[in-house]
């Protein structure tokens, strides 16, 4: 398999963590995309993937996964212990949920106001091929939403010790990264987050969380 990956970006991170946490670092190509010199524009990675973003995941007989989900579903079938998307129908679905509402409160939160408000995105407020204009009322809006989320993770962390329920899972590795990605925002958890920042420093001390 090949990885295409980005150090310095947050959603690859979130399949590297995976891959880790699966043990399979030694088993999957890594090949680089510098987003910042813009070769996720040129026309050998628009042949991978032609909505011009990383991660990708492609497999040995050729199938390319194009978003951390696709990648999660694929390296989760195919190498299902341990379990990150869930063990029986209940935990998968909590699990899902879980990574919905990270996803939409926090990840694109952080990310709208990243891409609204950073000088070096303008123009680039979405990901992908078409250029879009910064709107600066999205860029407040979106650092409200995180401030939001990391409310909602305090709240979830006050009453279980992950954010799927007892048992780390793929939705704490969407949550650390959005809360990490946050900084690029100088936004961090509050100081009376207590419960919040004992689940971050625990994800924190896992390997995975390393890479």
């Amino acid at each position: 398999m090949k990885f295409y990956d980005c150090a310095a970006a947050p959603s690859p991170r979130l399949v590297r963590m995976f891959i880790a946490e699966k043990g399979l670092n030694n088993a999957i190509e890594t090949v680089e995309v510098d987003l910042r010199a813009k070769e996720q524009m040129e026309d050998n990675f628009r042949a991978i993937n032609p909505f011009l973003t990383v991660p990708t995941l492609e497999t040995d007989d050729g199938a390319r996964f194009l978003t951390s989900q696709g990648c999660w579903r694929y390296l989760e079938d195919t190498h299902p212990d341990p379990a990150l998307l869930g063990h029986d129908a209940t935990e998968k679905a909590l699990v899902a949920d879980a990574i919905w509402r990270t996803e939409q409160d926090g990840f694109l939160a952080v990310g709208e106001a990243l891409r609204n408000t950073a000088k070096g995105m303008k123009d680039r407020a979405l990901t992908g091929p078409h250029n879009h204009a910064q709107i600066a009322e999205l860029g407040e809006r979106g650092k409200r939403r995180v401030m939001h989320f990391f409310d909602l993770i305090e709240s979830t962390m006050s009453k279980q010790p992950y954010m799927a329920g007892e048992t780390f899972s793929a939705a704490d590795i969407m949550a650390f990264v959005t809360v990490e990605f946050a900084g690029w925002l100088k936004l961090t958890l509050p100081e009376t987050s207590t419960n919040a920042q004992r689940w971050f420093d625990a994800v924190k001390a896992r390997p995975s969380a390393a890479v």
